[in-house]
């Protein structure tokens, strides 16, 4: 079996009204998506999205006539290429789709088989009002959820914490809650400085008050004492991290180190999907866990959900939903079917060969960019 091609489709759907996202400086007007497909010569075709895959056509030649079940050795071309270039794990994913269609079984079973469907937390995006995130909270359990994921914006503290104390009060102690202070990476353009550590204790103890489920990137990657000390400092509140941490061997330091209770690398963002089940198996071991960063589209979430489903992860799974200004349509526009939690707030993998993505290919035609 050979690649015999590697196509990308690039698309973009404009945002109207604009989507607020807490950790970028601009509103964003528009949601691009990049489709990648992996064609054979036997009629498979594996399909991958995430990183917008920039710059790839300078690499395709490393693939093209290569055996597309040779995974190791493609995950070690990319990795060669992302350091010479963009993030290319969106390649990995539409091998990984072409390897379960091979054997017709979702990745998921080739990954460990470890659960049919995990517990998702709502993952919001935008900034609130007190007001307005317990209406949000509301349509959130009506929905099924369980869990909820409550965005702080550093420069506006008190408010935040009033927003998750407000969610607690209204929704009480048997619904989940995390909070996410956005402080390991930025986003292009934005150059302020993080939170101080001094600054950061005081916010993550206020939240041990409100009884929080974790505090998500409460520091940047750099200050691996800082999330040590956090961890001492706060024995009730979980510490999670690493959803945009592009090195194994970093990842590896920080269990070492013991630094975080939960690691979030993104499988279509950060790692890829094979060294993210290594590094979440690792975690396991040391009795920590792994529930992966989702925050790109329906097809990276599918992505996550296998690597995340295969090896066990948990307790709960990211999927991201902010009604009314980010919703499973607008996320997933390119599938025939938006991604969605059943009754019960759980995420099913899907039971269909490979990752299960079904495209709607009219919605591409109609987005795509050149």
């Amino acid at each position: 079996m050979k690649i015999t091609d590697i196509t990308l489709d690039r698309l973009r759907l404009e945002l109207d009204p604009p989507f607020h996202a807490a950790w970028d400086p601009e509103p964003r007007r528009h949601f691009d998506a990049t489709i990648v497909r992996v064609h054979t010569d036997e009629g498979i075709t594996g399909l991958g999205s995430g990183d917008l895959m920039d710059g790839f056509g300078t690499y395709k030649h490393l693939f093209v006539g290569e055996d597309p079940l040779d995974i190791t050795r493609h995950v070690r071309a990319i990795e060669t290429a992302n350091f010479h270039g963009a993030s290319y794990w969106p390649l990995e994913a539409a091998l990984w789709d072409v390897i379960g269609k091979v054997h017709g079984r979702p990745v998921a079973e080739l990954f460990g088989n470890a659960a049919k469907k995990l517990p998702a937390y709502a993952s919001s995006g935008e900034l609130k009002s007190p007001r307005e995130r317990v209406e949000t909270a509301l349509k959130v359990r009506e929905a099924g959820f369980r869990a909820m994921k409550i965005r702080i914006d550093r420069d506006h503290v008190d408010e935040g914490v009033a927003a998750v104390r407000a969610v607690r009060e209204e929704l009480g102690d048997d619904f989940e809650i995390m909070v996410d202070l956005n402080q390991s990476w930025r986003m292009a353009g934005d150059t302020a400085n993080a939170s101080d550590l001094a600054k950061t204790r005081k916010v993550v103890a206020r939240l041990a008050e409100l009884d929080v489920f974790w505090v998500e990137e409460p520091l940047p990657y750099a200050d691996l004492n800082g999330f040590k000390r956090l961890r001492a400092e706060n024995p009730g509140v979980r510490i999670a991290a690493g959803e945009m941490h592009h090195s194994p061997t970093e990842l590896l330091r920080y269990l070492e180190e013991d630094a975080l209770d939960i690691y979030q690398m993104d499988v279509v963002l950060a790692i890829g999907m094979h060294r993210a089940r290594t590094l979440a198996e690792l975690a396991q071991l040391k009795h920590r866990q792994f529930t992966p960063h989702s925050w790109t589209n329906g097809i990276g979430v599918l992505a996550n959900l296998h690597v995340a489903a295969g090896v066990g992860g948990g307790p709960f799974f990211e999927f991201p939903y902010d009604p009314p200004g980010w919703t499973p349509e607008r996320r997933d526009f390119m599938l025939a079917e938006p991604v969605q939690v059943n009754a019960d707030g759980c995420l099913e993998v899907p039971d269909r060969p490979g990752l299960g993505i079904e495209l709607d290919e009219d919605a591409i035609d109609r987005w795509r960019v050149e």
